[in-house]
């Protein structure tokens, strides 16, 4: 398989694409600054400067001719500001999916955040208030694409622990944290799993091995 990832130099498209790497599939990391792809080749993948902030849907298109599927994996960073939140969480989650559809690559996965579509507690921070609402849109855009067969992933409390293996995936489930790499792995189950489609999904860490719990996702 070809998968292309945006925001190809974040931690967890970097072991993604590790992952795929080691089991000989094509791994493309769309990244923003050229200083950044020695990392994504080190890591296995194919680098390709791409600035989503900037460029047009028939460019990001391009770059995706070709893919068996496409993983969103951006992000303004934590130390953005309300702005970026939107321009980056949100409006190039949508310049992507409109450059898949336009592609024509109907696989497309999400990685947005549990707690997401969530009613903000009372004295959240601003700009992580507006993280939330720019995730929760991205999130609706994609929902309302008939084009693409989508999975969104909403990881708990992310942490550089080692991965266990062993998860907890569902539309609901507990507070918790998971590892960047246990959210790895659970992205390349699910781009093996076109069962799980149209699924919006809880991650945190649990007693389930990644392989089984996609499976039974999918059978849900």
């Amino acid at each position: 398989m070809r998968i292309t990832i945006a925001g190809g130099h974040g931690q967890i498209a970097l072991r993604l694409e590790r992952l795929l790497s080691a089991r000989g599939d094509e791994a493309v990391g769309l990244v923003r600054r050229p200083e950044q792809t020695e990392d994504v080749r080190a890591a296995g993948a194919r680098p390709v400067v791409c600035d989503l902030e900037s460029a047009s849907v028939q460019q990001v298109a391009d770059h995706l001719a070709g893919a068996d599927a496409v993983v969103f994996a951006a992000g303004a960073g934590p130390s953005s500001g309300a702005a970026r939140k939107d321009t980056v969480d949100r409006a190039a989650a949508v310049l992507l999916a409109d450059a898949a559809e336009t592609a024509g690559v109907r696989r497309f996965l999400m990685i947005s955040g549990k707690g997401v579509g969530d009613e903000p507690p009372r004295g959240t921070d601003p700009v992580f208030a507006a993280y939330l609402e720019a995730k929760a849109l991205a999130d609706a855009d994609l929902r309302s694409r008939a084009a693409l067969d989508w999975t969104i992933l909403r990881p708990g409390r992310l942490t550089d622990e080692p991965g266990t293996g062993r998860v907890t995936l569902a539309a609901t489930t507990a507070p918790g944290d998971v590892t960047r790499d246990d959210v790895a792995a659970v992205l390349l189950a699910l781009l093996d799993e076109p069962g799980t489609a149209g699924l919006t999904l809880e991650l945190t860490g649990g007693d389930v091995p990644v392989a089984a719990a996609v499976r039974a996702a999918a059978a849900r």
